[in-house]
């Protein structure tokens, strides 16, 4: 009697909830030191989007629930903190957290209880509870959002319906190019009520769907169901083992399959697939060219870090370039979500005896050392348990390091390694696996012998020369040794107090040349590279390496991480503010193994001799052959500059692929060009690859509309060649938010 009395109250709290939110209030929006901004929020009838208006972003001032990670009460964001004043009331104040680079929404109510309750709505909404059937009307909605936005965009005049004229101007949007007569047929099936001559929502649908309805797809389905256009368990299941390559498949997993793709209330109840289900399956995650069980650790866990690949961030506090962007503490919330393990933390000499981290000599923004570790603190672990390694830039004097320390030590408590594991004497570094849930500190020891009452040090990595010299204990390789050796600046680093930073360094520890970690930029790695490639990979075999970005590049460009992984370059700094394809080879590269940030180096790069640039670098070794048949492609949008009809014309697209590895393996091949059809060109070619080291070659799928004078880019997808599974699979780019499916 009690449970259904709460669950009564619950219902009623969030029914209360949500009417008041879907009502809609007046709050303001606080931006920058400015005046806040007073505007209209609601949640939309779908209960999937917070809206606000007014907006010069029309239709696009939203945010949907899904891209929620969190909904703070208080005046606790970065926006709110630039008002030095007590102007707001905490009680009436929250900050929305959203988005991949989680930007925060802060927004001030007129009272408290409006407050809770937008507060209170949002976190029903993030655990799915809208009312007593919201996981499936949530699923629902879900599924036909796309398509009721898509029609009411195309309602232009309003009314509800949609007119014979208003579909040809849809059908030119989405780069359908069908002829007039063949679309007026269609309208004519589709429209089936009273209202003849226009189609309502579910008529829009049933149209859609006509012209959706995949020509290649539907002859897989006929030809695999002797012609019944539905298929049984047992054609579904000849279709997974002969196309798919699935092996060992039970009736539980076909039932699973119908169950969850059929949309066919009649097909369900015979446990048959249509064409509407079927397409749901190759569209879906399911039927993606990305193996599945990718998405989870797969790889041995339990080996030194010298053999990892380790996503590593540079510049991690900015927003964008190096002299004038934002820092943010955000930013280290993003990468390490992200899968980042290795982050760098850039600290100078703060007002207050406070430290401070932002981009030295710039005028770039600044934020607290203290703020920036309690961000890590509490974003380190969330989506990977394996260690993350904090790459401190120290220009700090020793009082500020030692409140660095006392920080880190305070903040971060048990998870800080403080171990005493000797690399010197085991010769080996810990495995990522021993390491779960720990932070490691990267920056530079204090020699011992120095003068104690000396207020000034260094303990700084890349951007300063202020460097300890330090012998290499591992004389197996004296070349190599050589090699690495950098000319010492004079200046040398000071100590005093009993723990300061310089304390909290381990085997991490940060010196041009010693047992850990040594940072390069990519001006002296490219010279190594050319001069002694196989001496590096053996460098890497023994210690870690870090490699970063020149000072050249002030607009925080990326450079091409490949030829570094290609030598066994462990820790490759890549600025994740920076989009493009640099950072997606780098996402594509650490997706393969559930994303947590380490990726298992190919055996022959961690023992043994290896010379990546050689025309045969593993003698004996067959090569590997990829086929791949480019079937078709579905849906693809105008490339960027005609999105919104800049150019009027149909998209004439073609399809590159592209193997990015070893630079024996590098190679790009393309499709013919399809003219005037964006909506589902098909090639149907086929194109055949060598590769000689496919463990570390990734696959690179580009589409591009051919121009006369040029090509426009329209989508892409970088996959490990790993991570690739057999069979006719679809490959779902990445573009525009959309997917594009062949």
């Amino acid at each position: 009697h009690q449970h259904d009395i709460f669950t009564h109250n619950l219902s009623m709290h969030v029914e209360r909830c949500m009417c008041t939110m879907q009502t809609g209030t007046q709050l303001t929006k606080m931006k920058g030191k400015k005046k806040g901004l007073v505007r209209f929020f609601y949640l939309d009838e779908h209960k999937s989007c917070i809206r606000w208006r007014p907006s010069r972003k029309h239709d696009k001032a939203k945010i949907t629930i899904d891209s929620i990670h969190e909904v703070c009460e208080g005046k606790k964001s970065e926006v709110f903190r630039r008002y030095a004043d007590n102007r707001f009331d905490p009680n009436c104040c929250f900050s929305i957290y959203y988005g991949d680079r989680v930007k925060s929404l802060d927004l001030v109510s007129t009272n408290a209880e409006e407050t809770r309750t937008w507060i209170t709505g949002l976190k029903y909404l993030m655990a799915g509870i809208s009312d007593e059937d919201s996981l499936a009307r949530r699923q629902r909605t879900r599924d036909q959002y796309p398509l009721s936005q898509t029609f009411s965009e195309a309602d232009k005049n309003g009314d509800g319906t949609l007119s014979i004229g208003e579909v040809h101007q849809l059908l030119h949007k989405l780069n359908v190019n069908l002829p007039k007569q063949k679309v007026r047929a269609m309208f004519q099936e589709a429209d089936t009520d009273e209202n003849q001559g226009s189609l309502g929502f579910d008529e829009f649908c049933s149209f859609y769907k006509m012209i959706s309805t995949r020509r290649d797809l539907y002859l897989i389905l006929i030809s695999y169901s002797n012609q019944k256009e539905v298929l049984d368990l047992h054609d579904l299941a000849r279709f997974l083992e002969n196309e798919q390559k699935m092996r060992g498949l039970n009736r539980e997993h076909l039932v699973d399959i119908v169950a969850k793709f059929e949309p066919c209330p009649e097909n369900l109840q015979r446990m048959v697939l249509g064409i509407d289900g079927f397409t749901n399956y190759m569209r879906s995650p399911a039927g993606d060219i990305f193996n599945p069980e990718h998405n989870q650790v797969n790889q041995d866990m339990t080996q030194p870090l010298t053999n990892y690949f380790i996503a590593t961030s540079h510049n991690t506090y900015l927003t964008g370039d190096q002299l004038l962007s934002q820092s943010r503490v955000e930013m280290y919330a993003y990468v390490l979500q992200a899968g980042c393990r290795c982050v760098e933390v850039d600290c100078w000499d703060g007002p207050d005896g406070e430290p401070i981290v932002h981009h030295g000599y710039t005028l770039t923004s600044k934020i607290l050392f203290k703020d920036v570790i309690e961000t890590i603190d509490k974003y380190a672990f969330t989506k990977s348990q394996y260690p993350v390694i904090l790459s401190i830039e120290n220009h700090c004097t020793v009082p500020q390091q030692k409140k660095m320390a006392k920080y880190l030590r305070e903040v971060l408590q048990d998870k800080l390694d403080l171990s005493n594991v000797s690399v010197h004497e085991c010769k080996k570094l810990p495995s990522p696996e021993i390491l779960k849930g720990k932070i490691l500190v990267k920056g530079k020891k204090l020699p011992a012998n120095l003068d104690p009452d000396v207020e000034e040090g260094d303990v700084s990595d890349e951007d300063t020369g202020n460097e300890e010299e330090e012998d290499d204990d591992d004389d197996d390789n004296p070349q190599a040794n050589e090699t690495f050796k950098q000319k010492e600046r004079n200046k040398v680093s000071k100590k005093e107090g009993k723990y300061t930073l310089s304390d909290l360094v381990k085997y991490t520890k940060s010196v041009r040349v010693s047992w850990q970690v040594s940072s390069l930029d990519e001006t002296v790695m490219n010279q190594i590279l050319q001069l002694k490639p196989g001496e590096l990979v053996r460098f890497n075999q023994r210690q870690l390496l870090r490699v970063y970005p020149s000072n050249y590049r002030v607009d925080s460009s990326n450079f091409n991480p490949q030829s570094y992984w290609n030598s066994g370059c462990h820790m490759v700094a890549m600025n994740y503010q920076t989009e493009g394809r640099m950072l997606e080879l780098n996402q594509a590269k650490f997706s393969s193994n559930g994303n947590c940030g380490y990726i298992l180096k190919p055996k022959c790069m961690c023992k043994g001799a290896f010379n990546p640039v050689l025309e045969e670098p593993l003698p004996g070794h067959r090569k590997t052959q990829l086929v791949l048949k480019i079937i078709s492609g579905q849906q693809l949008p105008k490339p960027k500059d005609s999105m919104f009809g800049d150019r009027g014309e149909i998209i004439d697209p073609f399809v590159e692929v592209e193997i990015i590895g070893l630079p024996v393996d590098c190679s790009k091949q393309q499709t013919r060009v399809v003219h005037d059809n964006g909506f589902n060109p098909m090639w149907e070619e086929t194109l055949v690859f060598n590769i000689q080291m496919p463990q570390i070659a990734l696959v690179r799928f580009q589409v591009w509309d051919h121009d006369p004078i040029g090509r426009d880019f329209i989508g892409q997808r970088t996959v490990a060649f790993t991570s690739m599974m057999p069979g006719g699979v679809p490959v779902h780019l990445f573009a525009w938010f959309q997917k594009l499916y062949f």
